[in-house]
C-alpha cells in the first residue's frame, strides 16, 4: 500500500460544555472533551474494572455551532476526523503538546436528558408504547430470476 490513512471513529459522551471562539472572517471552532470507556472483569478478583480514556475533539465553522447549539455535558455522540498534534508556549513558558481529533463527521447519538428519562420511564413505557403505524420502506430483494443463495459468510 503507497498511502497513509489518517482517520479516527469515537463513541463516547461529552465531558463538559462546549467551548466556541468566534475569529474576524466570521469563522468559529468549537472544543470539548470527549469520554469513552473500556470495562473488564479481573480475572483475579471477579471486579468489574472500568477504565476511561478522554480525547480532545475540535469542530470547525457551521459543525461547531451546531454542536454549541445542540450538545451538552453528558450527550453522547459518535465523531469521525483525523488526529492532529499540536504545540504551543504555555503560560510557564514550557513548550505544551496535545494530540486533537479534527471532526469531520459526526452525529448525534441520545441527550443526557433523553437518557436519563428512558432509564426512569423505561418499564412503563415498554408495556404502553404504542406500535408504530408508519409504514416502513421495504428492503431491496433480489431479482425474481436469481434464486437466493445460502453461504457461510459471516457479513
Amino acid at each position: 500500500m503507497s498511502g497513509t490513512l489518517n482517520k479516527v471513529m469515537l463513541i463516547g459522551h461529552l465531558g463538559d460544555e462546549v467551548k466556541i471562539h468566534y475569529f474576524e472572517g466570521g469563522n468559529c471552532i468549537a472544543r470539548f472533551p470527549l469520554a469513552t470507556n473500556e470495562s473488564y472483569t479481573n480475572r483475579q478478583t471477579g471486579e468489574k474494572v472500568t477504565n476511561t480514556d478522554w480525547h480532545n475533539i475540535v469542530v470547525r465553522n457551521k459543525a461547531a455551532e451546531i454542536c454549541e447549539k445542540y450538545l451538552s455535558k453528558g450527550d453522547k455522540i459518535y465523531v469521525e476526523g483525523r488526529l492532529k498534534n499540536r504545540q504551543w508556549q504555555g503560560e510557564d513558558g514550557n513548550t505544551r503538546y496535545t494530540t486533537e481529533v479534527h471532526v469531520q463527521e459526526f452525529t448525534f447519538l441520545s441527550t443526557k436528558k433523553e437518557a436519563m428519562a428512558n432509564a426512569s420511564a423505561q418499564p412503563v413505557q415498554q408495556s404502553q408504547q404504542p406500535q408504530p403505524t408508519v409504514a416502513e420502506p421495504k428492503e431491496q430483494s433480489q431479482p425474481v430470476n436469481e434464486p437466493e443463495q445460502d453461504d457461510d459468510l459471516p457479513f
